[in-house]
């Protein structure tokens, strides 16, 4: 990485910038509200709108629940912090798979990596995700997975990460580690991670019990799995946005949750 700790002002940004802004921040914290996080560690991150080398993440050393649209630092990929409140630098491991995954995919305008006990105990089943309830089915042939290599601070693993990740799916389980959700905007990031982390939550309890999970015809899979990805289910009337219903929802529940604006 280049230099790491900012003593760089924030600059004035445009709408666009500021709209992406709040919705990350607001990630954070919904991330926090649902119990996602990991004290400091783990990571969101979002391309600056009309860039292909910058990114917004979250300041190292401050709590989710924290975080505001002003508190993010702007770094590119080489890791040089390009604006940040004074003082702020970022989680080495973290610019190592965010940087890898947006040098490599421009459909990812958000990137977002957990450290859940159910995500983990599922990165670690050789078995990885099953196809055993709604939530998974989502993924269904969807998902990628990636070897554990130790913590993320050699900058040679990017190539094998973004190999393993190929050119379309949305979803990489880090083996031994945790999980990770591509959008092509804040909100789809965030609420595959919710449906994923979902997924494992569901798939651990059913193995606690030691019985067999009733089985999903491979037709039944595939079909649920399109359905997702149409989004009309959830789709408002002349919406592009098949996300937009289920994020307004969820930005209603940050507003009472804390003195501080996610906005600010």
């Amino acid at each position: 990485m280049g230099n790491t700790v900012s003593t760089l002002p924030l600059p004035s940004i445009s709408a666009a910038e500021q709209r992406v802004r709040e919705d990350l921040a607001a990630a954070y914290r919904l991330v926090a509200l649902y119990g996602m996080d990991d004290s400091i560690y783990t990571h969101i991150s979002a391309r600056v709108p009309g860039t292909d080398d910058r990114f917004l993440i979250n300041p190292f050393g401050t709590l989710f629940r924290d975080i505001t649209a002003s508190s993010l630092v702007c770094i590119d990929l080489e890791g040089n912090v390009v604006s940040a409140p004074p003082g702020c630098d970022v989680n080495p491991a973290g610019f190592t798979i965010h940087s890898a995954v947006h040098a490599a995919r421009h459909d990812a305008a958000c990137v977002l990596h957990t450290h859940t006990v159910a995500g983990v105990a599922v990165s670690s089943l050789a078995c990885g995700l099953q196809p055993a309830n709604q939530w998974a089915l989502q993924f269904h042939g969807r998902v990628a997975y990636h070897d554990f290599e130790g913590i993320a601070l050699d900058l040679d693993e990017r190539a094998r990460l973004v190999a393993d990740l190929g050119h379309e799916k949305r979803a990489l389980i880090l083996r031994n580690h945790g999980l990770v959700t591509l959008g092509r905007s804040v909100a789809e990031a965030f609420i595959l991670m919710h449906n994923l982390e979902r997924a494992c939550r569901v798939q651990v309890a059913i193995q606690s019990t030691g019985l067999p999970a009733y089985p999903v015809p491979e037709e039944i899979r595939e079909r649920t799995a399109r359905q997702y990805e149409s989004g009309d289910t959830n789709r408002l009337p002349g919406a592009a946005d098949p996300y937009a219903r289920e994020w307004r929802a969820l930005l209603h529940r940050l507003e009472p949750s804390s003195a501080t604006s996610y906005r600010s």
